[in-house]
């Protein structure tokens, strides 16, 4: 939200002049996402379940009712801030997944600050192949381990996830982009269960503008903080948080900017 309010204030600051620098863009937001391997059919309903988890297993004190609760929380905050800001309503495409599951889509477009915007939850479960389980995982012992135990059935998995796409009419404000997920499968093969947290934030700028740069990467840092100090330094040798990079080969170029005060608390 932190990140909202600064933008509030840079897209109304140079609204007036991006009219003639506009470059076409869309976010790509799919209305039945695809299960990359999961297998399931989706078919779009007009209202969304309270609830995309198993009612007879999750219970409220579970990982899994929580962090649905949490993103279907954050999507209807954001939707809320962004329409307060662009003055555009946002339309709403829900869909349930026969195998287990579902998600809510919502999408603004042509609006009077951003182009495009999109922001989409989804909350799946059933089972998936041990391809898809070695690849959705990540860690190399544990795709050794699936792909040397030879069996074929499939792994029963839960998946969650945040995800979005925004596209300011003004070509001085950056793209931006997130997903946030959550990964869960039961013991399979004698492997035990897993579980994993996913995802980022990125942000892609026309112009660089360093205050940009650095109020987003001190608002991370700050999140980071109240947490544990040690995990901001810790993520961002997984990927520098303190570089912006764009690379824009149709152009002929690409730029790295370094802010090293962005990391300063």
């Amino acid at each position: 939200m932190a990140l909202l309010a600064h933008s509030k204030a840079r897209l109304g600051v140079r609204a007036a002049s991006s009219n003639r620098f506009v470059v076409a863009r869309a976010a790509t937001m799919q209305k039945q996402p695809s299960m990359n391997g999961l297998g399931g059919k989706a078919t779009t309903v007009e209202m969304p379940p309270i609830t995309l988890t198993r009612p007879d297993l999750d219970t409220p004190d579970t990982m899994r009712f929580r962090f649905e609760k949490m993103i279907r929380g954050a999507q209807d905050s954001i939707c809320a801030a962004i329409e307060e800001i662009d003055g555009t309503k946002f339309r709403q495409d829900a869909w349930v997944r026969q195998e287990g599951g579902g998600g809510i889509t919502r999408v603004l477009q042509d609006g009077n600050v951003w182009e495009k915007a999109g922001i989409a939850v989804s909350v799946v479960y059933g089972s998936m192949p041990p391809e898809a389980y070695r690849a959705a995982s990540g860690n190399p012992d544990l795709m050794k381990q699936v792909k040397d135990s030879g069996d074929t059935s499939r792994v029963p998995f839960f998946a969650a996830g945040i995800s979005s796409v925004m596209h300011p009419k003004n070509p001085h404000c950056p793209t931006m982009h997130f997903n946030y997920r959550y990964f869960e499968t039961e013991a399979w093969n004698g492997i035990p269960g897993q579980w994993w947290f996913g995802g980022g934030t990125d942000i892609t700028p026309n112009w660089i503008v360093e205050e940009d740069m650095r109020h987003f990467h001190g608002t991370y840092k700050e999140v980071c903080d109240r947490h544990d100090p040690e995990y901001y330094p810790k993520f961002k040798k997984w990927r520098p948080l303190c570089t912006t990079e764009a690379n824009t080969p149709w152009w002929g170029m690409a730029l790295e900017v370094v802010l090293p005060t962005a990391c300063k608390a």
